[in-house]
């Protein structure tokens, strides 16, 4: 059941003040390692409820006329095509689009830089595409010895190799599609070569999880951790705040153990390190938005079980080995939490046993459980929701929403003609003629008109889904987790 525990306009009033803060404190320009997503951090809305996905974006154009992006891709990833998992995209098809987005909101993309290059046809190649629509690309280059040799690192064979990214705003914001980009490089790299060139300039880091300043134990930091399981992301006590300052503050393993390098590195470039700790690094406020804690504690914990059910479904489909199933689970054991504790997950298992056949419960904004099984002319997720829509609009479950007349064709559509076995309705199949029938219907409208009310709530499906109807629940709002095993026995899956 959906509770708010966060205040989301405080955020971003806070967030924004804190990172002029920081700019000043470094005499005018600042270089931002921006990490996690930035438009859709679906992640944060759920452990955090009342963080809304796209408030990175609101508070950086509170700063839009001070900043300008810089996007970050390294070459091996351009070479090797990696894809965004949860886009289904290349990396360097998802800088198009993070150019698109930024400008989209009025923000100013400077330029891109490619990392790790030496001349890998595919990076050449992009870059020239980049180039052809009008973009600044730089290139940065392999270091030898990185990160360890200081001495080679910032020297003119090192970061004075690299070309310098021409900057014209007081913040520059370093992003990048995903880890491994080589966001932190690029800014140290130009302020090495701010440095050489007379310029005050400083470094800072946004990364909204770990919270630092929630306990280690917390269920939104332990969220964290099951989240970039596939990682090994271990979140850990900054020893250097607690050295230094006397304060416990959480961080995690890669800023701890990179950080004696980064302070050496900020001395051989400036003579002094403005930092004493990881956590100093960090401008991340979202720690002091939370009203409610308990309502972000059952959202988080809630959010863990669901990456376990994640987890599982990539064994299921051959996309891990199971190494992050065994850590979620002792994470959850940390936790003290189990998949008892998601209500949706017994209700659609139940069902599934009474029909013999796929079903999925939904657990609506009141706490009641709905649920929806596989018939002739419906999915179990498309029952679901005309069921969930029923029950929101007080309508009579005997009342048919979907006349004939709309339904026949449909499914005369996706059988003889698109060639398709299964004629029953996919949930986008279902809302296209729910909305066609609301035009003369007034019941199907009043239907219609409780779909906004589905979003945040949680469900669970006996089987695993189509990305089709995954896509749809997703962009509803609707929390997602599916049983490990698929509808049939076949080899091959869509």
């Amino acid at each position: 059941m959906f509770k708010k525990g966060f205040d989301n306009d405080k955020y971003i009033k806070m967030q924004s003040e804190h990172i002029r803060e920081r700019i000043a404190q470094f005499g005018g320009k600042l270089y931002l390692e921006f990490g996690g997503k930035l438009f859709d951090d679906y992640h944060a809305a759920r452990v955090l409820p009342g963080f809304e996905p796209d408030s990175k974006i609101r508070m950086l154009i509170e700063l839009k006329d001070q900043a300008e992006i810089v996007i970050a891709i390294n070459a091996a990833d351009i070479e090797k095509n990696k894809v965004r998992g949860d886009l289904g995209i290349t990396y360097d098809v998802d800088v198009l689009r993070l150019i698109d987005a930024f400008r989209g909101f009025g923000l100013y993309v400077g330029s891109v830089v490619i990392n790790r290059f030496s001349d890998q046809p595919a990076a050449d190649v992009f870059k020239k595409r980049l180039e052809s629509l009008g973009v600044k690309v730089y290139r940065h280059y392999s270091i030898p010895g990185y990160p360890s040799d200081i001495a080679n690192i910032v020297s003119e064979n090192g970061y004075g190799k690299n070309e310098y990214i021409e900057t014209s705003r007081s913040l520059v914001i370093v992003t990048a599609p995903g880890p491994g980009s080589g966001k932190m490089a690029t800014c140290l790299s130009q302020i090495y070569h701010d440095h050489m060139r007379g310029i005050k300039a400083g470094y800072a880091k946004f990364e909204t999880f770990p919270i630092w300043n929630l306990a280690l134990s917390h269920p939104v930091n332990i969220a964290y951790e099951a989240a970039t399981a596939d990682l090994n992301d271990v979140n850990m006590i900054d020893p250097y705040h607690l050295e230094n300052y006397g304060v416990t503050t959480v961080n995690y393993n890669r800023d701890v153990e990179i950080f004696p390098v980064l302070s050496a590195m900020f001395k051989k470039i400036s003579g002094e390190c403005p930092y004493k700790s990881p956590t100093d690094m960090g401008v991340n406020m979202a720690g002091n938005c939370i009203f409610d804690d308990a309502a972000v504690r059952e959202a988080a914990n809630d959010e863990i079980i669901r990456r376990y059910y994640n987890a599982l479904c990539n064994v299921r489909k051959g996309n891990s080995d199971g190494s992050e199933v065994q850590k979620i689970e002792l994470l959850m054991n940390t936790a003290g939490i189990s998949p008892d504790d998601r209500p949706v997950v017994a209700a659609a298992n139940q069902k599934a046993a009474e029909t013999e056949a796929p079903a999925a419960a939904i657990e609506l904004p009141d706490g009641r459980i709905i649920t929806g099984k596989t018939s002739n002319l419906l999915g179990a997720t498309s029952a679901l929701l005309l069921n969930a829509l029923k029950e929101l609009g007080e309508i009579d479950d005997s009342v048919d929403l979907i006349s004939h007349e709309v339904l026949k064709p449909v499914q005369s559509l996706k059988v003889d003609v698109l060639g398709n076995h299964n004629p029953r309705l996919h949930t986008d199949e279902l809302l296209v003629a729910l909305s066609i029938c609301s035009v003369s219907d007034a019941t199907a409208k009043l239907a219609m008109e409780q779909v906004g009310k589905l979003k945040n709530c949680n469900v669970h499906s006996s089987v695993i889904l189509s990305q089709v109807d995954l896509n749809v629940l997703k962009k509803l709002g609707l929390h997602v987790t599916c049983e490990p095993v698929y509808q049939t026995k076949k080899l091959f899956h869509r």
